[in-house]
Order: structure tokens, then sequence, then C-alpha cells
């Protein structure tokens, strides 16, 4: 008798040698023919998870059966010959090979791609690009493919090993909108054609657009499975963080005050002496949000370096009215700008240093005696504070940074920033990575600082998070802003276009 489900978990548990319980008895089973939603916070299990379903980890107990039949997934190898592959958010590519070479990489026989063997696989991908709507193409080497591209290779090299379920963890964040709306049609075509699909994100909506289940694990257990079309977002929400999180903050009616930052012509330098912003201009004013939207890897990142003193720049740059051409990030910080890195871990705090002397990263000088001494016990109670005013979860401020989570270092990095009592803040992907209730917390407190007069230049690869937060919008694409639009007419389609490059 066949079984109704094409690969079942039963049982698994996954504890690290540390003792950390990453899985506790979950069950989990994916349909044929089906999209399947997985949903939950940092430090859920969903990651732990999909390694053991794609052979990556050997699960601590628990059993998995694929087409009815226990398995033993030791290797990914293993799990590609059943059928099973994933697509992991950092694309396992070889930038000069080309999308052919890169399908190639790791079959059978390995060795020079022969010209009967490009043949052959050229002309099978052909056909599964027909059959899925996946298209991509297969002569240009991948790192000269814009990102949503390289992806579509990632997964026709799943696609041409055969898979019969494909694994994919958040494979939106790189998108534009339109590549994701491509994206959900290829995952419908797939599933028609009777394939099945884990999809994970965090994106509540793209759950409810792309899937047929969903099943969300909180603290290493499932908590809840629910036919896609019965649920809700507010209903997946408070699944995930275990309780209802209320609605975003009213957007105060104050107009924006003067201009507290001023940028005109920049020109930034990037790889190889080629321009990463090519003369850009734009303003912030006190108490408004201005958010720069666009696919990761157009500039924003140099563009940011730029504006906080960590990188050469050609233009006109004014913060408060004083020019910061020729300064450092030291004396940047001292004319009142505060930056929240993109990269908290390795940009924003140093992991080995305790909370306590990450919070004063920046402002040593604050907490130093006449002799040039730290003095320990005012800095232990400014980072006591901390943790009391921005809810950072810590045992206590001598914690190594490393062992807090992703939420509570972002608080912390946020905390210690804000204290310097800025005029202008510098959010750069102020929730990557962060769960909905730490995304929810940082996203209601930019709107605060903003209400009481703050200007914020707000950079972020998500389109919701743009859309929630500023007052104005650029689009970036490829080092130059193709429009700036006001709230009152931001349109997602239109933005979308405008972030693949569409003026």
């Amino acid at each position: 008798m066949a079984s109704e489900h094409l690969i079942q978990a039963q049982g698994i548990s996954k504890i690290y040698p540390d003792g950390t319980v990453a899985l506790s008895g979950v069950n989990f089973a994916v349909r044929p023919g089906e999209v399947h939603g997985l949903l939950g916070e940092n430090g859920a299990g969903k990651t732990t998870l999909t390694k053991i379903l794609s052979g990556l980890l050997s699960p601590t107990t628990g059993e998995i059966n694929w087409r009815g039949k226990r398995v033993r997934l030791a290797t990914p190898r293993e799990a590609l010959r059943l059928g099973i592959g994933m697509v992991h958010q950092h694309f396992a590519l070889v930038g000069p090979f080309t999308g052919l070479e890169n399908v190639a990489l790791g079959l059978e026989g390995g060795g020079a791609l022969f010209p009967v063997q490009a043949t052959a696989i050229r002309s099978q991908l052909e056909a599964i690009m027909e059959q899925s709507g996946l298209v991509a193409p297969l002569d240009v080497p991948v790192e000269e493919l814009p990102v949503g591209v390289q992806q579509r290779v990632e997964i026709l090299k799943m696609l041409y090993r055969e898979v019969d379920l494909l694994i994919l963890d958040e494979p939106t964040a790189v998108l534009t909108p339109q590549e994701a709306e491509e994206l959900f049609g290829v995952l419908r075509n797939l599933a028609a054609q009777g394939k099945s699909v884990v999809f994970i994100t965090h994106k509540l909506e793209e759950i409810m657009t792309a899937t047929d289940r969903v099943t969300v694990l909180r603290q290493g257990k499932v908590v809840a499975v629910r036919e896609t079309g019965e649920t809700s977002v507010e209903e997946l929400a408070q699944l995930m963080v275990g309780r209802e999180l209320p609605g975003l903050r009213e957007r105060a009616g104050n107009p924006p005050g003067r201009v507290i930052l001023r940028v005109q012509d920049l020109v930034v330098p990037g790889r190889e002496g080629q321009p990463a912003v090519k003369g850009v201009s734009f303003t912030v004013q006190e108490g408004e949000i201005f958010g720069i939207a666009g696919v990761q890897g157009n500039g924003q990142s140099e563009l940011v370096e730029a504006l906080v003193g960590l990188r050469p720049w050609e233009g006109e740059v004014e913060l408060a009215g004083e020019s910061l051409r020729g300064l450092g990030p030291a004396e940047i910080a001292n004319l009142g700008l505060a930056h929240i890195p993109e990269d908290r871990q390795n940009t924003g705090l140093i992991l080995d240093f305790t909370l306590a002397e990450n919070s004063i990263l920046g402002r040593l000088r604050a907490f130093q005696s006449r002799l040039g001494r730290l003095r320990w016990r005012k800095v232990h109670r400014f980072a006591q504070e901390l943790i009391a005013n921005f809810s950072i979860q810590a045992p206590s401020p001598i914690v190594p940074a490393r062992y807090l989570s992703g939420g509570n270092q972002q608080r912390l990095v946020v905390g210690r920033e804000l204290s310097k009592s800025p005029k202008l803040l510098i959010a750069n992907q102020p929730t990557r990575g962060l769960d909905i209730a730490a995304t929810h917390y940082i996203r209601d407190l930019l709107l605060e600082l903003r209400d009481q007069g703050m200007g914020i230049l707000l950079v972020s690869a998500d389109l919701d998070e743009i859309f929630e937060l500023s007052d104005r919008v650029a689009v970036m694409y490829r080092g130059e802003f193709t429009a700036i639009v006001p709230r009152e007419e931001l349109d997602r389609g239109k933005v979308g276009l405008l972030m693949g490059g569409v003026r």
C-alpha cells in the first residue's frame, strides 16, 4: 500500500554535544505535489530539521520514512540519490563558471565537460526550463547574473538531478517582488507535476500566497500544522511567538523639520575601481524616515560606509550643516551620527567582549577617569540601564555578547547607538535575521524615534519594512537612485519594477 506522504519524519530530536536541544519529538510530513511552508522564529529548529531531511545532520532520535520506507540519510549525496535536494540561502555556485558548468559540477564521473556531455545536459535543461517555467541563461558566468537569476541556476541544478522534494531556505530574501511572484509560479508548476516543496520563510504573507499547508515550530517543537486556506496571518504570527503581537504604533502627523543630512552628487568607489555609488543626491529631515529600497548588492552598503566614514567618497555630504569631508568615523559620530550596521556580529559587536564592554564601544571617554582608566562601576551601571530600557534578555552585563540571541544582540547595538543621543540614525538592515517579535520591537522603536523628531536613514532589502516605516523611499539599482517616491505614492508593483532597473 502506497504511503500518502512523500516524506515523513517521526519523533525527531536533535541534542548537540553542549546539551542544546534543537528539536524535541518533531513529527513532520510532506505530501506528494504540495508546497509545504515551514515557519518559526530564529532558534525554533527550522534549519536543524531541514538539514536532517537533506542529509547534512543526523538526528539524535527518531526516524525518516521516504515513500513509506524507513531510510537513513547519512549524507546530502544519499539524500539526492533518493530525490531530496536543498537550495540554501547562500548559493553554492562557482562564479566564473557558466550556468551549464555549475549544473554539471558534481555529476557522476566528474572531470572535464566534453562537448557530447554539454549537449546532452543542455538539451535536458532546456526541457526542464520549458516544463517548469524556470528560465536562466546557460552560457553566462553566474557571477555576471543578477542574484535572482543565480537562484534559478541553483534550483535547476536540483531539478536536473530529478529531485522529488525540493527544500528552499528563505528563497525570496534576495528577490524583487516580481521575481518572488515568478518563483511562486514555478513552485505551483512543480507541484502540478507531482513534485513537493518545503518552503522556509519568515514572511507570513508569502506563506499565505505560496503554500498548501504550513507547519509551525516553536522552541524545537511542532505547535501547529494548518491547511493554509484555513488559517490567517494573525493566527500564524501568534503560533510562532506564543502570544498576540500588537500592531505598530500610529504615525504622528508632525511635519518633518529641518534638513539634518544633505548628500549631493555622491560617488563611492567599489571593486576594481568601478564606482559602487554613482552621483546620488538626497536629503533626510528631522522627524522623517527616509528609506532606501533595493535588492542587496546595488551599492547600499558602500553608500552607508561612505556616510559613516568607513570608505572614501567624492561629492558633498553635510550633517546638521557641517561638512563630513575628510572626517573619520569617530569625528562623524561626535557630530551626532549613530549607526546600526548591517552585520551586527562582525561590525556591530565584538562577540568575545561582554555585554558591558560592548555597550561603551565608541564612547570610552565618557567612562574614563581623569587618569584614563575605565570606571567599571559606571560601565556596569550603564549596561544595566541598557538591559532594562531595551528589554535585553541577558543574565548579567558580564555575559559575552556571542551568547546572546540575534534579537538581543541587535537590541544591544540599538541601545548603545541611541544612548549617544544622535541627530541622525542610519539603520542598515536593522531587522535582518530577526524573528517576528524582535522585528516588531525594532520597527516600533524606529517609528517612536521618528515621532520624537529624529532623522532616520533606513536601508532595507525587506520591502514590507520599507513600506511600513518610510516617509519617502529612494529605490537603488546598480549604484543609482531610479526614483524617490513619497509615502502617499508608494505602490508595490511600481517599486518592484524600479528595484529591477525599470525607470
